[in-house]
């Protein structure tokens, strides 16, 4: 939603180098893990929906890995936060 402002006001959050590297990403692991990238975002959306009833995030920032040893696949995600939302209630 903040990008979606950001661009009608003439601000883009993220150049086109740092989308292509974001595709990029998206495309690595996919191959490591054969999941899709589509899969990837709907993964990221699903995990800042439910942080996001507790704290606020720097979505821009967020970053979302599937990553695959010889036995296992490990989900590795950093996500920067800006503050606890303090008393917060889990939406429902």
């Amino acid at each position: 939603m903040l990008d979606l402002i950001q661009k009608m006001l003439g601000r883009e959050a993220n150049g086109s180098k740092q989308i292509a590297k974001d595709r990029l990403r998206l495309v690595l692991v996919h191959d490591r893990v054969n999941v899709s990238p589509q899969f990837m975002e709907f993964l990221k959306e699903d995990m800042i929906k439910v942080i996001s009833n507790y704290m606020e995030i720097n979505e821009r920032e967020m970053e979302v890995n599937l990553t695959q040893t010889n036995s296992s696949v490990a989900l590795v995600a950093s996500i920067p936060v800006n503050r606890m939302k303090r008393g917060a209630v889990p939406a429902e």
